[in-house]
């Protein structure tokens, strides 16, 4: 995959110190088929650091609406692959699509969450989802609904998306009395699935982490998700598991800290400036899976996130400069 930038015929613009750190060291890893990146990218507090201040300014004042529409495009200078956890609550358009891809410069590549609206097996109480707060979703795992709303209007912009990620959380024994019982309707469903996307699966069940789990999703090449995440198992747990690398290529997300709330995290870390609390066992998992993907000569994406140590970029380029590949 060519890594030049559309911006690389510019004249210098003297990027921001940890940027001009950052870029040719990932640089140099996605030619090795080794990709990292943050948790979407839309983040004041990395000003001055991945980000130049000046380009977003108006009338010599900070334009938050110039920021969020253009940072993008500083972003992939900076970073081969970007998570997108804004496909999580919408199924975008076609036309959403073509904005998305034409304004990224054409390196970067997607890891996109696939939408809840085929996720959730029962809608959470919560008052965003309006009347149809605590009932089954009639969509979950529908194959038809994925493919028609989802990979369908994705589907010309392929070659941009480095995987699609299918998040289930917490599912409540109500729902699925055993981990069996999630793998008969899961394993239908991966086998409707089209070709032409790697597909990965994130479960926040640590139940459901077993030998029929990673055995299923073996069948069909597609990858257990790596997670870190408040009710999970570390990493460093999940890699030791007999048969967890279930595809030809591995995806991993470092989120939160083990039993760390979400909310907790954002209190603790934003506006993420700087790295305030180093997570050395979430590092060292996220330099396992990208040295044994180098040596598998298979691909890797990881996403690491501000919440975990509280400035993702900071924990990429800890992480990066202690790989030994």
């Amino acid at each position: 995959m060519a890594q030049l930038s559309l911006f690389d015929s510019e004249p210098d613009d003297d990027p921001p110190a940890r940027a001009a750190s950052l870029a040719p060291k990932l640089r140099a890893l996605a030619e090795k088929n080794l990709f990292f990146g943050t948790s979407s990218w839309k983040y004041e507090g990395w000003l001055g650091s991945i980000y130049r201040s000046d380009r977003y300014e108006t009338r010599g004042r900070f334009s938050q609406k110039k920021f969020e529409s253009e940072c993008l495009r500083e972003y992939g200078k900076v970073f081969p692959v970007v998570g997108g956890d804004f496909s999580f609550y919408q199924f975008p358009s076609a036309a959403y699509w073509k904005t998305l891809f034409d304004d990224a410069p054409e390196p970067l590549r997607f890891g996109l969450k696939v939408p809840e609206e085929v996720t959730v097996p029962r809608w959470p109480q919560h008052a965003r989802y309006g009347s149809r707060a605590g009932k089954v979703n009639e969509g979950f795992l529908d194959a038809k609904l994925f493919k028609e709303l989802f990979a369908r209007p994705l589907w010309r912009h392929r070659d941009r998306v480095a995987v699609l990620m299918f998040e289930f959380g917490a599912i409540a024994r109500s729902t699925f009395a055993k981990p069996e019982d999630f793998y008969e309707r899961l394993g239908p469903f991966l086998d409707e699935l089209p070709p032409g996307f790697r597909y990965s699966v994130e479960v926040r069940n640590p139940e459901y982490l077993g030998a029929d789990y990673f055995s299923l999703l073996r069948a069909h090449n597609t990858a257990h998700l790596f997670n870190a995440w408040t009710r999970m198992p570390e990493p460093l747990e999940q890699i030791d598991m007999p048969g967890a690398f279930t595809a030809d290529f591995s995806v991993a997300r470092a989120l939160l800290k083990h039993g760390r709330p979400y909310a907790q995290a954002v209190e603790r870390f934003s506006p993420y400036r700087s790295v305030q609390e180093p997570n050395p066992a979430v590092r060292k998992a996220l330099r396992i899976i990208a040295e044994r993907s180098w040596r598998a000569s298979q691909p890797a994406f990881l996403f690491v996130n501000n919440r975990i140590e509280g400035y993702a970029p900071g924990t990429i380029e800890a992480v990066v400069d202690d790989l030994t590949i």
